[in-house]
């Protein structure tokens, strides 16, 4: 065991001076459930946690930080001083933990703003009336319907009334601008009724805003019951024309009516929960249902999380039922840390029972993954990355059970012919796609026929040392991967893992298993294969990297042969070694243009001499002869 100075003499220089000190103070604590408020040296509070045991909890902050996420060890490196209050129960340090962070707001827990305003549908004031989104009232005569506390629902069916009753949503004014320009493309794919054309009545299209009215008010179903009474009375009028405007409605509404079955459920309300992580940050995505629909959608935008997935999902959770709703259901996309707690927790805030689900099939995991697709597609156009590839690289990451998606993605593959021109490929993929620059070929040297494995050591053995050659450069072989993916099954991962753990450094390694027909069928993981069926982004992306190392890797090999073979031609030539038929290939790039050139061209080349460049013509001529 270590003394305290001996522990204080472990610490590296760029870590907090203070960890030993406060380790000491720590391991003093009791093993009983309170909260712990750590400080910085201007007495500002930065974090704020509840534990179960405090000695524990907080002695781990300041142990080794080689197990902590980036975020955790940032914020230990700040921490001057702590303080805990002791609860007599884990649940009364949740509370407490949930009132604190509410009223310090610090810098490292997840922090949400209550921004949740009203918002309303506006039906405006003029001769030809509008449908608009208005996040306030005026007093401007115009109808407004709400308050709502869904944006995402106010502009849904703002849009659904504009599209169903094809209410203009153009910048022109009418009157003003009837007859002035020639109908938009909207009038020309039936989506608008066109007022601009002078074309259209003006009880026409008061109908129209009638309608939209009813539905917005109503709903679809009581608009349909509605507008097909209607239909029935116009055709026994025999006001057919009007009849067919109504049908027209009636069916719109219904196509709309089934398509918001795709995103219907059989549970009449719950919450769905997902977070997509990525290149700086994490998105966490949040689908309200009511009525078994989807009625409200939020996304929250987080550069880093405190610790592990399982502890970022109990934080939000925290957070985000402080500023909003209960629902009897949360759905989540994995494990949340203390269930048990947060559900105790959710119920007091609802005054009845609320479940914490995290579902493995059927419709509730096909909503779940939605949502988490649609929080990978936020998170990517916030960063200005494309969604299926971040989706797919978080997917992947889950998949293999890493702690942060592989960002930074090499893949070997190992080509010859019979043991013969042994090279070996390597590709990169940084955030799901190909990072060309840093693609590098390798050329065996210690290992001699056809032996994988061997050649597989030799050359993970070879891109460990160039990382410590150039680890200070930070590109290149000097960027260390999340991940590596080999060409190959359980024993090539045997074989070079060994290696990867006798140079300590946190790289994730994993094998490419091809089915019968060279198709990529399942991820070896040393012992086991990890099946990529239900994973469609991930399975895509690994086949994505497998073809492509294969391909590089065997156009590497093509190229070495096609040029020992053109080395070969030269060398039988009296004069000409492997020096001299390697720079002359360099040089001119083909044998025909070796034989093209001059006695003078050819000794111009580094090596050459005038025997050796005549000898060259002499077997030219010799061929051409033969």
């Amino acid at each position: 065991m270590h003394t305290q100075d001996a522990w204080d003499s472990f610490i590296p220089e760029n870590e907090n001076p203070k960890l030993g000190e406060l380790r000491r103070k720590a391991m003093k604590l009791p093993l009983t459930p309170g909260v712990y408020i750590m400080r910085d040296s201007r007495d500002n509070i930065i974090y704020i946690g509840k534990a179960k045991a405090l000695k524990n909890r907080v002695s781990q902050y300041f142990g080794s930080q080689d197990g902590h996420a980036e975020k955790v060890r940032r914020m230990v490196q700040h921490v001057d001083h702590f303080e805990y209050i002791l609860t007599d129960t884990e649940y009364e340090a949740l509370v407490l933990e949930c009132s604190l962070i509410k009223l310090h707001k610090p810098k490292y827990n997840i922090l949400l703003k209550d921004d949740k305003g009203y918002h309303y549908i506006k039906i405006t004031n003029e001769p030809y009336p509008r449908v608009v989104e208005a996040k306030k009232t005026e007093d401007d005569g115009a109808l407004y319907l709400g308050p709502y506390t869904s944006s995402y629902t106010v502009g849904q069916s703002v849009d659904e009334a504009c599209r169903i009753f094809k209410i203009p949503t153009c910048r022109r004014v009418f009157p003003r601008d009837i007859g002035k320009g020639r109908p938009c493309l909207n009038a020309s794919i039936g989506l608008c009724l066109a007022p601009c054309s002078g074309r259209l009545k003006k009880e026409i299209y008061d109908e129209a805003i009638a309608e939209a009215k009813d539905f917005l008010k109503g709903g679809t179903e009581a608009s349909v019951e509605r507008l097909t009474q209607r239909m029935n009375e116009c055709a026994e009028r025999l006001e057919f024309e009007k009849a067919a405007r109504l049908r027209d409605r009636i069916r719109a509404l219904q196509r709309m009516a089934e398509k918001q079955k795709v995103v219907m459920n059989a549970v009449e309300e719950q919450d769905v929960i997902a977070l997509a992580q990525g290149a700086g940050g994490t998105c966490i995505e949040v689908f309200r249902f009511q009525g078994g629909r989807l009625c409200d959608r939020e996304q929250f935008l987080l550069d880093d999380v405190m610790g592990d997935l399982p502890l970022c999902r109990a934080e939000f959770i925290k957070q985000y039922y402080s500023i909003r709703e209960v629902p009897p259901r949360v759905t989540v996309d994995g494990e949340t840390e203390d269930t048990a707690l947060l559900e105790q927790f959710l119920a007091e805030q609802r005054g009845r029972k609320v479940k914490i689900a995290v579902p493995q099939k059927g419709e509730q995991q096909r909503l779940v993954e939605m949502c988490r697709q649609n929080a990978a597609e936020y998170l990517a156009q916030a960063k200005g990355r494309v969604g299926e590839t971040t989706a797919a690289v978080d997917e992947l990451g889950r998949l293999l059970g890493l702690d942060q998606p592989p960002e930074y993605i090499e893949s070997y593959d190992i080509s010859n012919t019979q043991g013969e021109n042994n090279v070996a490929g390597m590709v990169v993929f940084e955030n799901g796609r190909p990072l060309k620059s840093a693609y590098r070929r390798f050329q065996i040297k210690t290992v001699e026929g056809q032996d994988d494995y061997g050649s597989m050591r030799e050359v993970i053995t070879r891109r460990l040392l160039e990382y410590q050659k150039h680890k200070d450069e930070g590109v290149g072989f000097g960027r260390l991967p999340d991940l590596i993916l080999l060409d190959g099954g359980t024993g090539h991962v045997n074989a070079v893992r060994p290696l990867i753990e006798a140079s300590g450094l946190p790289i994730a390694l994993f094998g490419m298993v091809k089915d019968s027909k060279h198709k990529t069928r399942a991820i070896a993981a040393g012992g086991q294969e990890i099946s990529l069926t239900r994973s469609r982004a991930a399975f895509t992306l690994v086949s994505t990297i497998q073809d492509e190392v294969h391909r590089f890797a065997i156009t590497y090999h093509h190229s070495s042969h096609k040029r020992e073979v053109l080395q070969t031609t030269l060398t039988r030539i009296e004069g000409i070694g492997p020096a001299r038929a390697k720079a002359l290939l360099r040089h001119f790039k083909t044998i025909s243009a070796i034989y093209s050139a001059s006695v003078e061209e050819l000794c111009a080349v580094e090596g050459m001499t005038r025997t050796a460049a005549e000898n060259i013509l002499a077997r030219k001529y010799k061929n051409a002869e033969e």
